[in-house]
């Protein structure tokens, strides 16, 4: 069953269109991680599938449902993200209280639990914690709920790296207890790719890609060498990514097909180096303008 259809999405601000035909379906129980650019529209499709934001045009649906202003659709939706604004006359205790009171689902001994593991004072306020702590906080509230469609929008900022270790083992540990449909914006691609079954990349608000994790891993082979060598091997390839490493060697990111696959050991024996390429830095390549890098402009 698709928990999110999304078809032909478009989004303007003013003269600005922050999505471009939008289309694509999420299935249920999946970690979906939304990747791209600042300013690919992430944040934007988040909001608008958690009922923040109307689309301008094209057709949105939760649980079969359009989204914006509608009750069902928030009281089975949480989204989380930095900017989030809480009552700042309720304690972080009594906010927690009040969560509970609204969400079917929510698990008070994970709340209390996460809370302490954290130490947190239940007699603060969110708006007088640290851009880590809030961040903290608002990841207790987001995965307590255990809501049926659960946002996170780059969920870590202001967190330091062992705090985000513990927040995607928690995230991962409570799944796994839990399954349900959690999408997961992140710049940090390299440190949830193992929580994710599939990946959602957007560039200037369409859809670049949308497959599982496992296809990401292989969809590309980055190749080194002598530059002559290499221009002769890549000819009538697609190359994603390509930049110049010296006087004489040039380094290249191909996108994996059968007759590339057929031909890697062929490049070996004429001297290139060949590597897989990370998630990270493929979709990096994928949503770049250019096919070089930052060196080329000093060419």
């Amino acid at each position: 069953m698709s928990v999110i259809t999304c078809k032909d999405v478009t989004k303007h601000y003013r003269s600005k269109k922050a999505l471009n035909n939008l289309s694509f379906t999420i299935e249920g129980e999946k970690i979906t991680g939304i990747i791209g650019r600042n300013g690919a529209g992430k944040t934007t499709i988040l909001k608008i599938l958690a009922g923040f934001l109307e689309a301008t045009s094209g057709e949105v649906k939760i649980f079969d449902e359009k989204p914006f202003n509608n009750i069902m659709v928030s009281a089975n939706s949480i989204y989380i993200d930095d900017q989030m604004t809480l009552p700042s006359s309720l304690t972080l205790a009594e906010i927690l209280k009040t969560a509970s009171n609204f969400y079917e689902n929510w698990n008070t001994a994970l709340a209390d639990g996460l809370f302490n593991y954290f130490s947190l004072d239940p007699s603060q306020y969110h708006c007088n914690l640290s851009k880590g702590m809030k961040s903290t906080f608002n990841m207790i509230l987001g995965l307590s709920s255990r809501c049926q469609l659960t946002i996170f929008d780059e969920p870590t900022t202001g967190m330091d790296a062992a705090v985000r270790k513990d927040f995607y083992r928690a995230l991962l540990k409570d799944y796994i207890a839990y399954p349900r449909t959690i999408l997961l914006s992140s710049h940090h691609l390299d440190e949830v790719e193992d929580l994710l079954e599939d990946v959602l990349l957007m560039k200037d608000g369409q859809l670049h890609l949308h497959i599982p994790i496992s296809e990401l891993k292989e969809y590309a082979t980055s190749v080194k060498g002598k530059r002559t060598i290499l221009e002769k091997w890549i000819r009538n390839k697609e190359v994603i990514h390509r930049s110049d490493l010296g006087a004489e060697t040039t380094y290249a990111v191909v996108k994996n097909n059968s007759a590339v696959l057929l031909q890697l050991d062929n490049a070996r024996h004429e001297g290139l180096d060949i590597s897989p390429v990370n998630s990270s830095d493929l979709c990096v390549y994928l949503t770049s303008d250019t096919k070089g890098g930052i060196d080329d402009v000093f060419s």
